[in-house]
């Protein structure tokens, strides 16, 4: 079942699972934001007879600790890296979720890897509209007196991640969602599997195409009447296709 470990990477306690066949291709599997090991371990336990599966608590999220500075993604991805070295990973397979995609993405931009896949991750920054309320409350702030509005503002206008976390990880959100990775996307030379919900509201199909377009060689897979958490809402499915693709 694997049990849970800790190592002390980049002055932080990173939680991590290191369980499956022991002498099989290793497969590193990345959680998306808010979530933990657990979210990854319902794919990881149906590949554990034939792979090796590290699955990681992000940094401020499970049982690892939370950073003590505002990280980007690439001290994130640094995190990964330190902790593959570590366990003397070498050429992985990376399975991201939504941001542990990110990560993964700029990790197979920067090191070797066997294979990429990704489930539903923002890869291209997208300028989004602003609502009324947002620019009322942006034009609020630079009015005297009133610049205590922006805490209030963050607080009641963010994303339901951006409300849920601490106030550290909500910089660190903040941080991480704005870089565009496009650039990185670009890097990757392995073979990258991409596998959206036809209903993802988090991030688009459309994006998910332009990010495949990026990759050198990658192919999209759209699951039907399946959302931001398509891996999970078709396990048995999403399990045969890692296989075949791996």
């Amino acid at each position: 079942m694997g049990v849970n470990m800790k190592l002390r990477i980049n002055d932080l306690d990173i939680n991590y699972v290191d369980y499956g066949k022991e002498k099989g291709k290793t497969l590193v599997l990345l959680h998306g934001w808010g979530q933990n090991i657990e979210m990854m371990k319902l794919l990881g336990d149906r590949l554990r007879d034939k792979y090796r599966l590290i699955i990681v608590d992000l940094p401020g999220f499970g049982e690892s600790e939370e950073p003590k500075r505002v990280m980007n993604i690439f001290d994130y991805t640094d995190v990964i890296e330190e902790l593959l070295k570590e366990l003397k990973v070498k050429n992985p397979t990376m399975i991201g979720h939504s941001f542990g995609g990110r990560i993964s993405i700029v990790y197979a931009s920067r090191n070797p890897v066997d294979k990429v896949i990704l489930f539903g991750s923002p890869c291209i920054r997208k300028e989004k509209k602003l609502s009324l309320k947002v620019r009322t409350l942006k034009k609020l702030k630079k009015v005297p007196g009133l610049n205590k509005l922006e805490g209030f503002a963050k607080k009641h206008i963010g994303s339901r991640d951006y409300k849920a976390a601490s106030p550290m990880m909500r910089d660190i959100l903040v941080k991480t969602v704005n870089e565009d990775l496009s650039d990185y996307a670009r890097k990757i030379d392995a073979p990258t599997l991409l596998i959206w919900g036809d209903m993802d509201t988090e991030v688009s199909v459309e994006e998910a195409k332009e990010t495949e377009k990026l990759i050198k060689d990658a192919a999209l897979i759209v699951l039907p009447e399946s959302t931001h958490y398509a891996y999970l809402e078709n396990l048995n499915q999403v399990t045969n296709i890692i296989k075949e693709f791996v």
